[in-house]
């Protein structure tokens, strides 16, 4: 994460105030787990519990949405992210969406 870029998920960030909302920035990725860690998911889906393999792409594929999400704010001009989300989703039956999304903003610490 660059230095100077808040990501918040609250509409304020403690000690600072919004001098500029610039508006709605996203980071999305998509991606699919190989077909050895699919054949893994399944065997393991039938024993039941976690399903580690997916559990490692979900949280790998959120940092790298966040990260993007980050890199998209910084080409705005913001320092911060504020109301930050995830929203995600299947795309047929191998690949997962997931999105980081919220607002870009220009904040300063209060005086």
């Amino acid at each position: 994460m660059p230095e100077g870029v808040i990501v918040s998920t609250t509409e304020k960030v403690a000690g600072h105030r919004t001098v500029a909302t610039l508006g709605q920035v996203f980071g999305v990725v998509v991606r699919s787990r190989g077909i050895g860690g699919n054949i893994a998911a399944g065997l393991r889906s039938i024993i039941g519990g976690e399903i580690k393999e997916y559990t490692a792409l979900v949280e790998e594929t959120r940092r790298h949405a966040v990260d993007r999400l980050i890199q998209n704010a910084t080409l705005m001009g913001a320092n911060a992210v504020v109301m930050m989300r995830f929203d995600s989703g299947s795309i047929g039956q191998t690949m997962n969406e997931v999105v980081a999304y919220g607002t870009a903003a220009i904040i300063e610490p209060e005086a």
